[in-house]
């Protein structure tokens, strides 16, 4: 897990220094970056709700449990699975 926000930063310090070598601006102020970002989770996260609503398969909490919490917490899924 630590690995995977190493090379998260890294890319990050990158794309900076890439802005400060070409003399430009973030193409975004961080506040309207980080909105993006999260309009992002939120979306990645309503395609399965979506699906199964449509499906008319039931929303509880047994299901949001198995469905969100090792994205939320980054915790590996419970079939042990490992994502990074």
């Amino acid at each position: 897990m630590l690995k995977t926000y190493a090379v998260s930063l890294a890319a990050g310090v990158v794309a900076g220094l890439i802005y400060a070598v070409l003399d430009v601006t973030s193409p975004a102020p961080p506040i309207i970056a980080l909105l993006g970002l999260l309009g992002m989770q939120i979306g990645e996260h309503l395609i399965p709700l979506f699906k199964r609503l449509i499906k008319r398969q039931p929303v509880n909490l047994h299901w949001f449990r198995h469905e969100y919490s090792h994205k939320i917490g980054d915790t590996p899924p419970s079939s042990g699975d490992k994502t990074s």
